[in-house]
């Protein structure tokens, strides 16, 4: 009998990793595959010797190989990620950049920054996703014509549901709009807020992704920190208007997200809706709110 290694490697495809959805070849779960004869071996790479779903995978990649040669005899290997037992660092390791898309007051047209932010990575050729985390006013839905869409819910090879993201443009987006009715109020306290977030990263089939950009509630509340204690922000984008008191509200955004136990580095600040040049009169710029006054 004549085993071939591409025919393992395509088997194996079908197990899936229950912490991020995608299959363990495009997750590198796989090390040193080795055909001997009838004896196959390979070693699966896991987060930690103590994961609770260890045996599950293991049935799961014999099974699977043995669909393709069921004469022979599969060896699985099991060892720990780099780091050992410490808790991976990110419940979603396919996604290489995080960034959030934040403000101190609404309305300055921040969930506008955020779309435009993700279509022009795209448009670069970056794989882009985005979450929308303001979970009180919910704008992603709306901005992107996704009213009354509905996720789907797929259960992986554990039993455990998953969350299928609602693509537009080529991009992976999910939604507390997605969820609710869009007239319906959102009445929830911290504990449950974070909840939700936590359940947008680790029960949604994220793909691998350059960038996931993140549409925050305004201010500096429950989700703003459920965020930077879940999963490691690369950076921030503050937006905000030309008043005063929205630069005030922006400033205090910018200074928790430096504080010392978050350390999120700052992008940059979009000062949105400052002027607007119409195209009859392209020299022309039309100050639509109160610029700031500086002061000596």
């Amino acid at each position: 009998m004549t085993i071939d290694k591409q025919k393992i490697i395509e088997a194996l495809r079908t197990v899936m990793d229950p912490a991020t959805g995608q299959d363990i070849i495009r997750m590198r779960m796989v090390e040193n595959l080795e055909v001997d004869d009838k004896n196959i071996s390979f070693t699966l790479v896991l987060p930690s010797l103590n994961s609770p779903v260890k045996s599950q995978l293991n049935f799961a990649c014999i099974g699977a190989v043995g669909q393709v040669y069921p004469d022979a005899d599969v060896h699985v290997h099991m060892k720990a990620k780099a780091g050992g037992e410490r808790k991976s660092s990110s419940p979603v390791p396919q996604i290489r950049n995080i960034i959030a898309v934040g403000s101190g007051k609404g309305g300055v047209g921040k969930s506008t920054v955020a779309v435009n932010l993700a279509l022009g990575l795209k448009e670069l050729g970056a794989r882009v996703g985005i979450m929308d985390v303001d979970l009180y006013g919910p704008s992603i839905p709306t901005m992107l014509g996704l009213q009354g869409q509905r996720p789907k819910i797929k259960d992986d090879a554990y039993g455990r549901p998953k969350i299928m993201p609602i693509e537009k443009y080529g991009i992976p987006t999910i939604s507390i709009g997605y969820i609710i009715q869009e007239e319906a109020a959102v009445v929830l306290r911290g504990p449950r807020l974070g909840a939700i977030i936590q359940q947008f990263f680790k029960d949604c089939i994220w793909p691998e992704l350059d960038f996931l950009i993140l549409d925050l509630p305004p201010g500096t509340g429950d989700i703003q920190l459920t965020l930077v204690q879940t999963v490691p922000i690369t950076g921030a984008v503050l937006v905000t208007t030309p008043q005063e008191v929205a630069l005030a509200d922006a400033i205090k955004a910018m200074n928790m997200f430096q504080l010392p136990n978050i350390n999120v580095p700052i992008l940059g600040v979009v000062e949105n809706m400052a002027w607007f040049t119409p195209e009859e009169l392209p020299n022309n710029k039309y100050y639509l709110l109160v610029k700031v006054v500086e002061r000596n």
